[in-house]
C-alpha cells in the first residue's frame, strides 16, 4: 500500500523559474521538496478549518482497511458500513461485490480510494 499518491499540477514558467531558483540556491533539495514544504504549510494554516469539518462530518483519518472478513462480520451483526475517510480506504480484493453492495451504506473519501474497479462500479451511486 504506497504511503504517497502522484499527482500532477501545472504551474506558469515564471512560478516554475523561482522555484527552480530557490532549488539552485539549495533552500530546498529539489521541486518535490518545495512542493510538499507548500502544501504541509497550508495545511498547518487551515488546521481549524480542517479540524471543524473533519468533527462535523464524523471523517477518520488515516489509512482503513477492510476484507472479506470484516464484512461479513458486519453482515452477520445486521449492521452497514458508512465510511467516511480522510487518508486512504483499502476494500481488499477477496471481497465479493455482492457483499460489498449489502453491507456498505456510504463511501465518502478526501485522498485515495483503492478497490476493484467492478465493487467502485456497484458503489458508485453510494459515493460522494
Amino acid at each position: 500500500m504506497p504511503e504517497s499518491e502522484k499527482i500532477t499540477i501545472n504551474m506558469n514558467a515564471v512560478d516554475l523559474g523561482k522555484v527552480d531558483l530557490l532549488v539552485q540556491e539549495g533552500v530546498y533539495s529539489n521541486r518535490t521538496d518545495f512542493i510538499r514544504t507548500a502544501i504541509r504549510n497550508l495545511l498547518d494554516k487551515h488546521h481549524l478549518e480542517i479540524q471543524q469539518s473533519v468533527t462535523r462530518h464524523s471523517y477518520g483519518i488515516g489509512i482503513f482497511g477492510y476484507n472479506r472478513k470484516d464484512l461479513e462480520r458486519l453482515k452477520t451483526r445486521g449492521d452497514k458500513i458508512k465510511f467516511t475517510v480522510i487518508g486512504m480506504l483499502v476494500l481488499n480484493d477477496d471481497i465479493p461485490v455482492e457483499l460489498a453492495a449489502e453491507v456498505v451504506e456510504a463511501v465518502q473519501v478526501r485522498g485515495v480510494f483503492q478497490a476493484s474497479d467492478e465493487i467502485k462500479a456497484v458503489l458508485a451511486d453510494r459515493m460522494k
